[in-house]
């Protein structure tokens, strides 16, 4: 609230007073995103397919189960208490019996928060059935795996946004910014993968690196090259985000020093502020978000292995190949306050390898003005004009 109320007042102050013709976006992560459990089927195709979706939606997944839930599993749920529950399971047409049960144990658990139904697309009645003797409110979107080495995901995140506005509005402090806009609050990570998805449509395949002080997100929209596509083992989506929730170049710094096992650094954190100012605090933070980059990026892109067959040795990939990306961006406030950002992007620039990471010359490019996150937002209702934008801007740095 502080931070639009201070916006609002600079436009009152500026050239363009705030009258009834100006239109109010708001993107937030007020009550730390949506708390999720997600249950499939197998993990390496439902449930795993349904936790993207969540991703990209702005929601925190806090516990993913595949098969028939357990008693522990269900205690489990109880205590975390999410704010949404997502039930997959199943190639449309294919197996029902294991999600069907799933779905009577969840109605059972009398936990009252909605739930979304993604999985076989002919079990939405009997779900919709065990559900309502409930009196639970169930959300159908559709199936997030259809067919094998289908991925269908877009749908699903539609739905967990909405329900992000609809409780967010409920959190502390949140109903006055609901009356403020007409458009909804777009949760902030799913702004910032709208914003990356408009900009890979109109300027290229990216990779978006968010580093902040608590966690690292990194965005990426790509189909990869065709090289390694032949030999990855489950589908990718095109734009996908991961959360590294230890990533973080404040509060989690010592997770960074436990992580590297740099244990002579750990004296430095005497030098840790939020908001760096000194030689050594701004040392360290340097030295944090390069660490946090390097390890997300190898966190998110693809890993090349040998897989051993009766017919002999053959590569393959599991996971995001980011070898065609033709920008690289960061934003977010260590990667675009503090010195040297570009050199640190270029440090996960090295192609294929171990990783399949983006090509070495990968064209940086720095949100110096911190607005990526807002453009993500307005592009709700103006996606040509943030797409605009995003040009302008490329064109600046050529």
């Amino acid at each position: 609230m502080p931070g639009v109320e201070l916006a609002m007042q600079q436009v009152k102050d500026g050239a363009n007073p705030l009258d009834p013709e100006v239109e109010i976006f708001i993107n937030s992560s007020a009550a730390g995103g949506l708390r999720m459990t997600v249950h499939g089927l197998t993990y390496n195709m439902t449930a795993r397919a349904a936790r993207e979706a969540a991703l990209g939606a702005g929601a925190i997944v806090k516990k993913v189960t595949a098969g028939l839930l357990d008693e522990f599993e269900l205690s489990e749920i109880r205590q975390i208490h999410p704010n949404i529950i997502l039930l997959a399971g199943g190639v449309d047409y294919g197996e029902k019996e294991t999600v069907l049960e799933n779905a009577r144990r969840i109605a059972n658990l009398g936990l009252q928060v909605p739930v979304v139904y993604a999985g076989n697309r002919v079990l939405r009645q009997p779900i919709t059935e065990i559900f309502k003797t409930q009196d639970i409110d169930l959300l159908i979107a559709d199936n997030v795996f259809p067919e094998v080495d289908v991925l269908n995901i877009e749908p699903l995140r539609r739905i967990i946004h909405e329900v992000f506005n609809r409780h967010i509005i409920h959190a502390p402090g949140m109903a006055r910014l609901g009356e403020l806009t007409r458009h909804g609050i777009l949760p902030t990570p799913g702004a910032v993968l709208l914003a990356s998805e408009l900009f890979a449509e109109e300027v290229g395949d990216c990779v978006v690196f968010d580093v902040g002080g608590a966690t690292t997100d990194v965005h990426s929209v790509t189909d990869g090259s065709q090289e390694w596509s032949l030999k990855l083992l489950e589908p990718e989506p095109r734009a996908k985000r991961t959360v590294e929730g230890d990533l973080g170049v404040y509060v989690n710094a010592k997770h960074i020093i436990e992580i590297v096992q740099d244990w002579e650094s750990e004296d430095r954190l005497a030098d840790l502020q939020a908001i760096p100012v000194t030689d050594k605090q701004l040392e360290l933070t340097h030295w944090l978000c390069t660490k946090a980059v390097e390890i997300s990026a190898r966190r998110h892109a693809a890993q090349v292995t040998d897989l051993y067959t009766p017919s002999g040795r053959k590569q393959v990939v599991k996971g995001k190949d980011l070898t065609a990306v033709k920008r690289v961006i960061g934003t977010g406030g260590a990667l675009t306050r503090v010195t040297g950002g570009v050199e640190i992007l270029q440090r996960v620039c090295t192609g294929a390898g171990k990783y399949l990471l983006p090509q070495p010359g990968t064209p940086i490019l720095l949100d110096d003005a911190y607005r990526f996150s807002a453009l993500g937002t307005i592009a709700q209702k103006y996606p040509d004009e943030v797409k605009s934008t995003f040009v302008d801007w490329v064109r600046k740095e050529i």
